[in-house]
């Protein structure tokens, strides 16, 4: 991922999963709406996602209590099955997501181009939150 001057954020977790398991959670529009939040106030309403080089994805992220909402979509521009998904998000940041397998557990690592609206503390915070999600939601369906 070129980095271009931009900061990047690095988050990253281990899920107590194998790698397949957690590539078909992470990448399952079904799966998605369930994870996909950085606090217990939000939650994705509905997502897409067309898992292919040049295909787009979507989710729809609200506030629980519906005072605020947002897209998050963007075009994938790499894809190796249980390895590594690049993108593209719409507002042309860079997102490099890993995974690596050991002993049936699975390594995530995500990096992100930071952008200028929110504090870099903040915007690490919230990517981490939903990387814990993802975990806790996928580990519970084992």
């Amino acid at each position: 991922m070129e980095n271009n001057d931009k900061t990047l954020i690095t988050v990253e977790t281990v899920v107590n999963a194998p790698i397949e398991t957690v590539w078909n959670k992470w990448t399952n529009p079904d799966d998605i709406v369930k994870w996909n939040s950085a606090s217990d106030g939000w939650h994705t309403t509905r997502a897409e996602n067309d898992l292919k080089v040049g295909g787009k994805f979507i989710s729809r992220m609200e506030a629980k209590d519906g005072s605020m909402g947002f897209y998050f979509s963007g075009t994938y521009d790499t894809i190796k099955r249980n390895e590594l998904i690049e993108y593209t998000a719409d507002d042309n940041r860079k997102v490099k997501i890993s995974f690596s397998d050991a002993d049936d557990m699975t390594k995530i690592i995500e990096v992100f181009e930071a952008e200028n609206e929110n504090p870099i503390a903040m915007q690490e915070s919230g990517w981490q939150s939903i990387l814990n999600n993802f975990k806790e939601y996928t580990e519970s369906k084992l």
